[in-house]
């Protein structure tokens, strides 16, 4: 048993210096060949860690095997993935390679740590139609494909669109606005149309697949992430169902960020609270589900002589704060 880990181990270290950045695949477990790889996949099992945290008995449902040999199989993952403890220093070399995209607008980076946009993190903009939601989501997907010393991370995006809202026009322009090729920009932009929230969970999945097919993606964008949810689980009754399925999309896609060191950001719709007496009634939709699962949540509304206004609400490492910025013909810029 010793002797197996050991040479995994080795696998692992072996495919780390031949195949940069290219993790281990599931047909490197001890029992798990093609034709049962090919069965996970398409019980939506892809990643090393999906599988790591599965019992034997759900495995070997799922694959067709015997319980010993999904247990091999599943303690050979976590040998592989090392999901134990580490202390800080080890903790911080794994965050080194933390990317940022910026919003276009140096008070937004500001407001976001001073570079933008964080990859293995799920940044949440809500507030009213007009606040500048998906304008804020389309200037990410152009500046996602920027040189990392402008402020990019040299990759690709994905959109997914719940509302109709994504613009190829729009798209271009803040292209152009940048001095960037708005044909090039564009298929670098993929897109999805989600029409009901089994479609958009389903979505989230083909994302995890493109990643292993060798897509450089490095930026999911969700415009927006509640609105088929709030649609199709109507009423208090439904409440509690909503909340749960929510909840699991939310892991899944802090799962994705993690794991494929990508940035998420979606937009979130909002609605008055009628129980707020004084102050600003705005809160988002979700509950303590979707404000618990992001990282980041950032408040925008509009604010004097066509600005918009961004408060930072919650963050696990800076403080409460505001900041103004603008929406022009190039995207979000300072004024």
């Amino acid at each position: 048993m010793a002797s197996k880990k050991e040479v995994e181990k080795i696998k692992k270290a072996i495919s780390k210096d031949d195949e940069v950045e290219k993790e281990p695949q599931l047909t490197d477990l001890p029992g798990i060949g093609p034709a049962v790889a090919a069965k996970l996949e398409a019980a939506g099992i892809y990643d090393m860690m999906s599988l790591a945290v599965m019992s034997p008995a759900v495995l070997g449902d799922a694959a067709g095997v015997g319980a010993a040999v999904a247990r091999k199989a599943i303690q050979a993952a976590r040998n592989m993935l090392d999901l134990g403890f580490t202390d800080g220093v080890e903790y911080a070399k794994k965050r080194a390679n933390v990317s940022y995209i910026t919003t276009g607008s140096k008070n937004f980076d500001e407001l976001l740590g001073g570079k933008g946009v964080e990859s293995r993190s799920i940044t949440e903009a809500f507030g009213a139609y007009g606040s500048g939601k998906t304008q804020v989501g389309s200037t990410l997907a152009v500046n996602v494909q920027l040189p990392v010393d402008k402020g990019g991370a040299n990759g690709k995006c994905v959109f997914i669109d719940t509302e109709g809202t994504f613009r190829p026009g729009r798209i271009k322009q803040i292209a152009e606005g940048i001095g960037a090729n708005p044909e090039k920009v564009l298929k670098n932009i993929f897109v999805a149309r989600a029409f009901n929230s089994d479609h958009q969970v389903l979505l989230l999945e083909r994302v995890g697949e493109m990643i292993k097919e060798g897509e450089p993606i490095k930026l999911l964008i969700i415009d927006s992430l509640t609105a088929h949810f709030r649609a199709e689980y109507a009423g208090r009754g439904m409440l509690a169902d909503r909340q749960q399925k929510l909840n699991r999309y939310m892991h899944d896609m802090m799962k994705l960020a993690e794991t494929h060191n990508i940035a998420v950001y979606v937009t979130n719709q909002v609605m008055a609270n009628p129980a707020q007496m004084f102050g600003d009634p705005t809160t988002a939709i979700g509950g303590h589900i979707v404000g618990h699962a992001s990282t980041y949540r950032i408040y925008l509304r509009r604010g004097k002589k066509g600005s918009r206004v961004a408060k930072l609400i919650d963050s696990p490492n800076l403080p409460d704060n505001e900041t103004i910025f603008f929406i022009t013909n190039a995207g979000v810029v300072d004024e």
